[in-house]
């Protein structure tokens, strides 16, 4: 028992390791990052040593976007609604021959009529461009694995949390579908959608759901009568070898979610892998990504037998929808300049009718300064920086999703796939620059993405202090082969024929 006990804490301190292991290779990213910088500084020959605009090294490290699993549970909150991509599906099927079916009502799928109640309650009104086509597939007899790939916010998650739902029969008290997870939260997090979708079916049928994850124990001898179960690769391993409290054999749904960044975690892979070759073959496995990248393929490939692949290729950041303006803020002096900014901002921000807008700052001080003098001439506004904890920036984003706060002042550690239907307005208020003040393209993209998404029209405002930002914002031009026009923010003339997208 003694060797049992020492295995399970075993697992449980594996899935704590995998979890923080990112925030180890982070600082070790820092590291690597402060030698290069100083390897660079010192074999320059002009003698001149790169700042940062008065940034720390600590401040800096808000230029790093999120690491993928608090970006994926960022998205999870953000996006409980799906967003209506206008993207075509690509359907890849071992039989090429064979037909294809798509609906366009939940109602057409014959759903029990309370997972119809539960989509309603949840404020689905239609299927998504994935749900369309994936789901009669998900739904039909015999089952069909799966490989679908899409990005956040477009419906993926329902559609395998539905097809788990129907496939279970609460007359048999055992496990019949489990939904693995790479982190804790994540899982916490596909649970609670699962529990709000299944609400009614759940208090009708007295369907049962159950939390692999680290936290939770099982009895020993006990065999777990729950129908679904919602884990982390380790936990549910260690149930299954070392407790025996349910039978893999008789799952009837296997969903592997977030696979791409779980296949970054080399520990959930192989553990992951093993769980799946205790399933038995009638087993309908699952496969639900985010990315295209060839090693989610790769994996996909080696853990899904003769599965149809769905693709609803992702939304990239572009400047197509966007219109990109600078506008000048001289003066002389740090504190002309900051007052000329402000100036600029307030004015733009009365002036013009903005659904929600992004203020982008170097660092994290710039941050709180600009938020303090925006909230103190009235205006509702929100931070985000990288000295906030994951738990906090969900809560600021999902108030700013919401619309309680129009504002939202914050670095780069919110540059990039963060998607908010309401977003029309991006404002650099710092032109986007590396740790050697040369403009940093690939930031800009990402910044002002944000905006312009989904087909709708979006703003993009530089704020210009002095000639060199000119020159930064003249080579951005340059490099994307896409002109900024000046902005006069005080003629109300520019900024109507701006508000009408000319």
């Amino acid at each position: 028992m003694a060797d049992e006990d020492d295995w399970g804490a075993q697992i449980e301190e594996c899935e704590k390791n995998i979890e923080e292991k990112l925030k180890v290779k982070d600082e070790e990213e820092k590291v690597n990052d402060e030698k290069k910088a100083s390897e660079v500084t010192n074999q320059a020959t002009n003698g001149h040593q790169a700042k940062t605009n008065g940034a720390t090294e600590e401040e800096w490290e808000d230029e790093k976007e999120p690491p993928p699993e608090e970006q994926s549970l960022i998205n999870k909150h953000l996006h409980s609604r799906v967003i209506q991509s206008k993207h075509e599906v690509e359907v890849v099927q071992k039989n090429p021959n064979s037909p294809l079916y798509s609906v366009k009502a939940f109602a057409e799928l014959h759903l029990h009529p309370d997972l119809l109640t539960g989509i309603t309650k949840m404020g689905f009104n239609k299927p998504s461009k994935i749900q369309e086509t994936a789901l009669p597939m998900l739904l039909a007899d015999p089952p069909s694995n799966m490989i679908a790939q899409s990005q956040s916010g477009t419906g993926k998650t329902a559609a395998f949390l539905l097809t788990m739902l129907t496939r279970v029969d609460a007359a048999f008290p055992f496990p019949q579908a489990l939904c693995l997870s790479p982190t804790f939260e994540l899982a916490r997090q596909t649970g609670q959608v699962l529990e709000t979708l299944g609400a009614d079916l759940i208090k009708s049928s007295g369907l049962k759901i159950k939390y692999a994850i680290r936290g939770e124990s099982v009895p020993k001898g006990h065999k777990l009568q729950e129908h679904i179960l919602i884990g982390t690769p380790g936990t549910v391993l260690h149930w299954i070898l070392r407790h025996k409290c349910f039978d893999p054999q008789k799952l009837k749904v296997f969903v592997f979610d977030e696979a791409d960044v779980m296949i970054s975690q080399q520990g959930h892979l192989d553990q992951s892998l093993r769980i799946k070759n205790m399933l038995g073959d009638r087993c309908q496995l699952l496969l639900f990504s985010a990315t295209y990248e060839a090693a989610v393929m790769e994996f996909a490939q080696k853990a899904v037998k003769d599965p149809v692949i769905i693709r609803l290729r992702r939304e990239e950041e572009s400047l197509e929808n966007i219109i990109q303006r600078y506008v000048k803020c001289g003066g002389k002096g740090e504190q002309a300049i900051s007052d000329a900014k402000y100036s600029v901002l307030a004015n733009m921000y009365g002036s013009l009718t903005i659904g929600q807008c992004m203020v982008f700052c170097h660092t994290r001080n710039a941050v709180q300064a600009l938020s303090e003098k925006m909230a103190k001439d009235g205006h509702a506004v929100a931070i985000l920086s990288g000295a906030l904890e994951i738990e906090q920036r969900i809560s600021v984003l999902d108030r700013f999703r919401k619309g309680k706060e129009k504002l939202l002042i914050c670095t780069n550690v919110a540059a990039r796939g963060i998607d908010i239907e309401s977003l029309t307005m991006v404002v650099n208020y710092d032109i986007p620059v590396d740790m050697f003040k040369a403009p940093d393209f690939d930031t800009y993209l990402h910044r002002i993405g944000r905006t312009g998404r989904f087909g709708k029209k979006g703003y993009a405002i530089n704020l210009v202090a002095d000639n060199k930002d000119e020159r930064m914002v003249k080579q951005i031009e340059e490099h994307f082969q896409r002109e900024i026009k000046i902005l006069d923010t005080e003629d109300l003339e520019q900024l109507k024929l701006l508000e009408a997208g000319e």
